[in-house]
């Protein structure tokens, strides 16, 4: 029986509320209704409209049931799912139905805020075009059928001979995808993400002993940042975006904190710095060193070590290699040595390159030499449960998997959370390779591309009907709590649209009670597996005092599990021992331009594509919805005789992309951008045909160290097709005015804006 003790005699961190007045009830009856209490039944029986069919009912609210009073919505909490940086969240239920979602205000990871992206979950949801029933190439057939099929591909199969891709994973259902591996003697687990922080982990390994630290925003007076766009999508830009909104206040004891941002094409986080500067591509790490070596001129005290690394990288010989000039090196060298404590933060786009982990490590080497370790770049803790600690994901992932299909190891592939077949380069023929395994199952919420080349597809709850718990990799603490991790959990807001869709964990419990039947036979389903572990560890998660009820009410009731962290340290030595960057590539004559797939902050790596809210959502640096677009320098544009609205393509080594071009003068003058997460064949009405695929393109190029395919090292060229079209934005064609009239929020020139002040 399951309880969330959302009653008016307990106290809870979130307490359910209605619009404008305080309504309580008992949360058994409201899961019970919606079949988690024992059979599902329709969504008709509860006075809603039938999903499935169309028809509606009547239901007198003579006697309403406890849960359900008219028109008035009640809060729950949950985890996101729409990205993975874990923000906690409250959904609005009116009438059976999530409406609305929130942050959850007592979330140190998000504070009560939630980005565009987060509040789309809800279309995600209700998405008309979700797979409803599990699919044999294509055929709709029964759950009993689809289960009995694995278990008989699987019958003879070696466990060397299973893989299993994900994208990152943490919590109970990595637990027990772990389970289920060991169960087939698999060791064959790739997570990966097509746009990962893989190099920023490596680097960071190296340079301050840990994968992920926490970035303290809020307490630095001058933030440095190489490419990394915290305001817009880089790791967790909800909370990162209300450090910064600290950081900008004049009333803080440091004073209003100073943003300059470097990078090639100007992001979300470049439009609102003090100082965007446009470095060419792949010299950040040069920079980096130069200003390091500024420093020491300037008269701050740099060790024997260092001063042997940066010695060759003065301003002047930078100058050259970077495009920026040798007053703005010297101007920034002295801002840093003058406003301390500092934080240098290394990005996408500094990282993706042959040579990116040794740009991420010169670009790190300058927090170390300006004193900001242990200031503005902390330790984090780690969690005490390493079964359900995060995995990260990365592209060598895929690099490595692909390599086992092309070789024939793998008979049997499933696929959860990854969308390869998409995001793949063309170049590393994976669908091809995918296509020589003999059974491929996709857990899939939507028949993307890789579910498409699935034998046998089995259909997900979405985030609003599913139990899960989650471990953010990037964990902010309460302030004052250093040893502070956190365990979330994601439960039903609503019932199941759909009756044959299943959660994760539920189709792993499944699949393990094939192999081990008697060790999961008193589970259930994967709600009780959940609360089993949970209660288990009741203890260890600070409920050691509290009565079994009343801790499982209240960890449903916050859906947050403050977990007392294992402590981090961090590393004031560097390692720096055989350090060197690369001399600046000389551009090829045949591909002239550097491609930059830059990162939206709504369409991401393109998983999110069919939720209309986000392909309506308009870019916030050229305002374009609904498709793709080559964003180039004015001048580059006119060397070439393009203009705004022509259709250009764009081709590299690999592969080539056609596109509309968007003439900004915020990119280097070297280069050319496209947005990732457009051009899928195929995900639903929403995302199929709508806009081009940069991933498809790019070159097969890999980061040194690590293995990362390194995104930025695709040359190209443009060439006009002769066709042009009017570019649909959010601010119309006619620019300046909004239906004709004059705007509400003028331009106004940067030379009579004083941008050291508060506006």
């Amino acid at each position: 029986m399951i309880e969330n003790g959302f009653d008016e005699t307990t106290s809870h961190s979130a307490k359910p509320q209605s619009e404008g007045q305080a309504a309580g009830y008992n949360r058994r009856d409201f899961l019970k209704t919606l079949g988690w209490g024992g059979t599902a039944v329709a969504l008709s029986g509860c006075g809603n409209t039938s999903i499935e069919n169309g028809k509606e009912t009547v239901v007198s609210y003579v006697e309403p049931t406890d849960y359900q009073i008219p028109s008035i919505g009640v809060y729950y909490n949950s985890t996101c799912a729409q990205c993975d940086a874990g923000c906690n969240i409250m959904g609005r239920v009116r009438e059976g139905r999530v409406l609305k979602l929130e942050g959850n205000p007592n979330s140190p990871v998000n504070r009560g805020k939630l980005c565009g992206l987060g509040q789309a979950g809800v279309q995600a949801h209700y998405n008309p075009d979700r797979v409803r029933q599990p699919l044999l190439k294509g055929e709709a057939i029964t759950w009993d059928k689809a289960l009995g099929l694995i278990a008989e591909k699987l019958n003879g199969v070696k466990g060397e001979e299973v893989a299993f891709l994900t994208g990152t994973m943490s919590g109970h259902v990595r637990a027990l995808l772990g389970n289920y591996m060991d169960a087939l003697g698999s060791k064959n687990h790739f997570v990966y993400e097509a746009v990962s922080p893989a190099v920023e982990r490596a680097a960071n390994k190296k340079m301050y002993g840990v994968s992920m630290p926490r970035y303290r925003i809020d307490k630095a007076k001058v933030v440095l940042s190489f490419g990394a766009d915290f305001l817009g999508a880089w790791i967790s830009p909800v909370n990162f975006s209300q450090q910064y909104a600290q950081f900008r206040k004049g009333s803080r004891p440091e004073g209003r904190g100073v943003l300059v941002q470097i990078e090639p094409k100007m992001s979300l986080t470049g439009a609102n710095a003090d100082r965007w500067i446009a470095a060419r591509p792949g010299t950040e790490g040069m920079l980096a060193l130069a200003l390091i070596n500024a420093l020491g001129t300037a008269g701050l005290s740099i060790p024997t070590d260092v001063t042997a690394v940066v010695k060759d990288y003065t301003p002047e010989r930078v100058s050259l290699d970077t495009g920026v000039s040798f007053e703005q090196i010297n101007r920034l060298a002295k801002l840093l040595k003058e406003r301390s404590p500092s934080l240098i933060l290394a990005g996408g786009a500094a990282e993706g390159y042959a040579h990116g982990t040794q740009n991420a490590m010169a670009i790190a080497l300058l927090n170390h030499v300006l004193g900001n370790v242990g200031k503005t770049v902390e330790a984090a803790a780690g969690v005490p449960f390493p079964q359900i600690a995060p995995i990260p994901g990365s592209r060598s992932a895929l690099t490595a998997l692909g390599n086992g299909l092309a070789s024939g190891k793998y008979k049997v592939v499933f696929t959860y959370g990854a969308n390869p077949v998409y995001s793949a380069p063309a170049v590393s023929k994976f669908s091809e390779n995918f296509s020589k395994a003999g059974f491929k199952v996709a857990f899939a919420q939507y028949l993307d591309e890789t579910a498409l080349a699935a034998d046998l597809v089995l259909p997900l709850d979405s985030a609003m009907e599913e139990w899960a718990t989650e471990v953010p990799e990037y964990m902010a603490a309460p302030e004052g709590n250093v040893g502070y991790a956190q365990l979330s959990v994601r439960q039903p807001l609503m019932g199941r649209l759909y009756p044959d869709t299943r959660g994760a964990g539920d189709i792993l419990l499944a699949l393990l009670k094939q192999r081990k039947a008697d060790e999961y036979k008193g589970f259930e389903d994967f709600y009780a597996y959940l609360q089993s572990a949970i209660m288990k560890n009741k203890a260890a998660l600070g409920g050691a005092d509290c009565a079994d009820d009343k801790f499982w009410n209240d960890t449903l009731g916050s859906a947050i599990l403050p977990l007392k962290g294992v402590a981090g340290s961090i590393s004031a030595k560097p390692a720096i021992a055989g350090f060197a960057l690369p001399a600046p590539v000389t551009a090829d004559a045949s591909y002239p331009l550097r491609l930059i797939p830059s990162i939206s902050h709504s369409m991401r790596d393109g998983r999110n594509a069919n939720e209309p809210w986000l392909q309506e959502s308009p870019d916030p640096m050229t305002t374009i919805v609904w498709d793709s677009w080559v964003e180039i320098h004015p001048k580059t544009a006119a060397q070439l005789g393009i203009r705004e609205g022509d259709i250009v393509e764009v081709t590299s080594k690999s592969g080539s992309i056609k596109s509309q071009a968007y003439l900004f003068p915020g990119i280097h003058p070297d280069a050319v951008s496209v947005p990732m997460g457009y051009g899928h064949q195929a995900m639903g009405r929403y995302a199929k045909g709508v806009g081009a695929n940069v991933f498809a393109m790019l070159d097969p190029v890999y980061d040194k160290e690590t293995g990362e395919l390194a995104y930025h090292e695709t040359s190209v060229k443009i060439s006009k097709t002769g066709e042009r079209i009017i570019i649909v934005k959010e601010e119309g064609p006619a620019r300046g005015s909004q239906v004709g009239r004059k705007k509400i929020a003028v331009k106004v020139s940067a030379d009579k804006v004083d941008l050291s002040k508060e506006v």
